[in-house]
């Protein structure tokens, strides 16, 4: 499909994609961002969903090279985990494309909700090593995948879950878990970029315009991520929490 956007839209787009990639690399939820700013463009929805996952790979692509530089994670250690994300994602952006994602629309609040209080009241979150509640196994094979596929098949806040559930369920540090969910979140985006452009659901020409905001942004956010730790993620996670529960609340 041909869509034709003025210089000022394309602008804006590239610039909302560099502030979406700096929260993307602190927190996750730049999506909320992105993905009301191309349909404000007068993007179809899925066109949007698919040119939103051209910029935000490339943002999670940047912020993952910084986490492994900086040595906050070994993509060598979760290889399981890394497919687990992929194919999840594949499956939930094959059914998108197929069927409105109403079902997941309806549960996406009280999930948002429950993450923003838990984050909120959870004492010295992520600030140090815990106790893990469910097997490494149990990570990779099942919850990542549950993840992926919810990134796959709607999207917004996808770093942000698989942070946490790091942190909440594996007991892992904050800094370490943020990380990881750079990885993984690149993995999703890949995979869905991938089955999006069979579908032809991309616009190109706007998707590389966005990309260089995102990566700008990434890298930023990422540098600030390893810098001020917990003390920056936890809030920016609560603000996160509170503007998508908003924007689903009230449209």
């Amino acid at each position: 499909m041909d869509i034709q956007l003025s210089i000022e839209v394309i602008f804006m787009l590239i610039a909302v994609a560099g502030m979406a990639g700096f929260i993307d690399a602190i927190a996750g939820g730049g999506g909320l961002l992105t993905i009301p700013a191309l349909l404000l463009a007068n993007i179809p929805p899925v066109l949007a969903l698919g040119t939103n996952k051209v910029q935000a790979c490339s943002g999670a692509l940047a912020a993952s090279i910084t986490m492994i530089k900086k040595g906050v994670v070994k993509p060598s250690t979760m290889k399981p985990a890394i497919i687990g994300a992929f194919v999840g994602s594949a499956v939930g952006t094959i059914l998108v494309q197929l069927s409105p994602p109403d079902l997941l629309t309806k549960l996406i609040p009280f999930l948002i909700a429950a993450i923003g209080i838990y984050t909120l009241f959870a004492p010295n979150l992520g600030e140090v090593e815990a106790a893990p509640k469910v097997s490494e196994k149990f990570w990779q094979k099942l919850v990542v995948p549950i993840i992926g596929f919810y990134d796959g098949y709607v999207g917004p806040g996808t770093g942000m879950f698989f942070a946490l559930g790091n942190v909440s369920l594996r007991g892992r540090e904050i800094i370490a878990a943020t990380g990881t969910a750079k990885i993984l979140n690149f993995a999703t985006n890949f995979a869905s970029v991938v089955f999006f452009v069979f579908g032809g659901n991309v616009l190109w020409g706007i998707g590389l315009a966005m990309l260089v905001g995102q990566m700008t942004g990434a890298y930023f956010g990422s540098h600030m991520v390893v810098k001020g730790g917990s003390k920056i993620i936890r809030p920016v996670i609560v603000v996160v929490c509170l503007a998508m529960l908003a924007k689903y609340v009230f449209g």
